[in-house]
């Protein structure tokens, strides 16, 4: 009787083996990407919003079924403004169920504020003091939640001070050095930028936005050679930058993304605290461009000049 078990049992064992081994062979997880969150970052570099950028976010957000829309404006000076015009744009795009919510910090840590998004298949954060949002929601459940929403799927969209805080490190807009306006942001120089504290969406990069209009390269580099193993975006105006669940980076829009990359760089620092860099990676991406978080390549649709 004990011999018969031990051959069900020794049967049941190499069944249960050949099982794990076909599945594991048939279906095999992407070790690079099992970890990521299954949902969409969308953020866009201020300025104009092109009806076909803001299309693409509707068409993200309406993948799993009817999409319901949340906007976020406590970045904004003006909410009153700001919020009932973005529920303009995205009705005006075919979204029925959308409503702007402007918190504060209070309301964000009661427990039950989570609850105004359930339902949401994307949020979106409006422009204007990217630290006036984040003094409001981070750390608090209302943060946990639109963490959670993305980890599941939601898209989380952004423009200007909205796709600043995305990043773990957060630019906040200013820098140590007193200088006169108009004279920002002049060195590339350790110690200088000032930040903070992002949202932690996007934990591989560091985001910069309005970034070709306004000359803001310098201040990105900066950062850049002071957190070498972070990926610098700098999104232009009526561009975003796509963040896919398999870590992939797509370029839309009208302008351009600069991506700059210096894992593999070799960084130096004078007595005066000037910033040196040694193969420092820059890219230009254009709309159709596709960069590789993890191996550092980018592909294009775009016919290469001269070939």
């Amino acid at each position: 009787m004990k011999k018969k078990q031990f051959k069900c049992l020794l049967i049941f064992f190499f069944l249960c083996l050949f099982i794990v081994i076909f599945f594991n062979r048939s279906f095999p997880l992407s070790p690079e990407n099992k970890n990521r969150p299954a949902g969409y970052l969308f953020m866009i570099g201020g300025g104009h919003r092109p009806r076909s950028l803001m299309e693409k976010f509707v068409s993200l957000a309406s993948r799993t079924g009817p999409p319901r829309v949340i906007i976020l404006t406590m970045a904004s000076s003006v909410p009153e403004e700001t919020g009932p015009a973005l529920v303009k744009e995205f009705k005006e795009l075919g979204i029925e169920k959308v409503d702007y919510y402007h918190l504060s910090r209070e309301e964000a840590l009661k427990p039950e504020t989570s609850s105004l998004l359930d339902g949401a298949t994307a949020i979106f954060f409006s422009g204007g003091d990217q630290s006036r949002l984040t003094a409001a929601i981070h750390d608090t459940p209302f943060h946990q939640k639109l963490l959670d929403l993305y980890s599941r799927g939601a898209v989380i969209g952004g423009t200007s001070a909205g796709a600043a805080v995305m990043s773990e490190i957060m630019i906040t807009g200013e820098e140590k050095r007193k200088v006169e306006e108009g004279q920002e942001w002049t060195t590339i120089e350790a110690e200088n930028i000032i930040t903070s504290r992002g949202l932690g969406f996007i934990k591989e990069a560091i985001v910069d936005q309005h970034f070709l209009r306004r000359k803001r390269q310098n201040r990105l580099l900066s950062l850049i050679l002071e957190n070498p193993g972070l990926i610098g975006l700098g999104i232009d105006e009526s561009t975003a930058v796509l963040v896919r669940p398999d870590g992939k980076l797509e370029i839309l829009g009208e302008s351009q993304v600069m991506i700059i990359d210096a894992r593999q760089a070799q960084v130096l620092k004078n007595e005066k605290g000037k910033l040196g860099g040694l193969n420092i990676k820059l890219h230009l991406l254009l709309a159709g461009s596709i960069f590789d978080l993890k191996s550092g390549q980018v592909t294009t649709t775009l016919k290469l000049k001269g070939k």
